[in-house]
């Protein structure tokens, strides 16, 4: 019987058995989130393996992660009203949103990902060269 695996890399097939495997490896960086409105878990996190052999990017379910926040969460939605900064809107934005809005807690999610190991990662996203790999 094969090992479960959280996720694998689709390019150089580097695998990784568990959530915290993944978060903790520095070579795991966190660069996007995809909102998804009408159902928030089913909203995307990119994450792009920064090898300078690899550089894919991976999708992965919002919901995946959403255990990882404990804090408030707001039932009403405020994305475009007069306060919303719409970084919902912005695939690259990962900013923490301070509108008390239905939305605003998946965004504490991305922080505390990018918080732990992972942020790590970020301060040497200068570091690598990607390399486009025609196939």
């Amino acid at each position: 019987m094969s090992e479960p695996i959280f996720e694998s890399c689709p390019c150089c097939g580097k695998s990784w058995p568990t959530r915290d495997g993944f978060l903790s490896d520095e070579t795991i960086v966190m660069n996007g989130y995809q909102a998804d409105f009408e159902i928030l878990g089913e909203g995307l996190f990119y994450f792009t393996h920064s090898l300078a052999s690899c550089c894919s990017t991976m999708t992965l379910p919002a919901k995946m992660f959403l255990d990882l926040y404990s804090g408030p969460r707001y039932a009403e939605r405020k994305s475009l009203s007069e306060d919303c900064p719409r970084y919902c809107y912005d695939k690259e934005q990962l900013s923490r949103c301070d509108v008390q809005c239905e939305c605003a807690f998946v965004r504490e999610v991305v922080h505390i990902i990018k918080s732990g190991p992972v942020a790590k990662a970020e301060a040497l996203k200068g570091d690598f060269v990607c390399v486009d790999i025609v196939r």
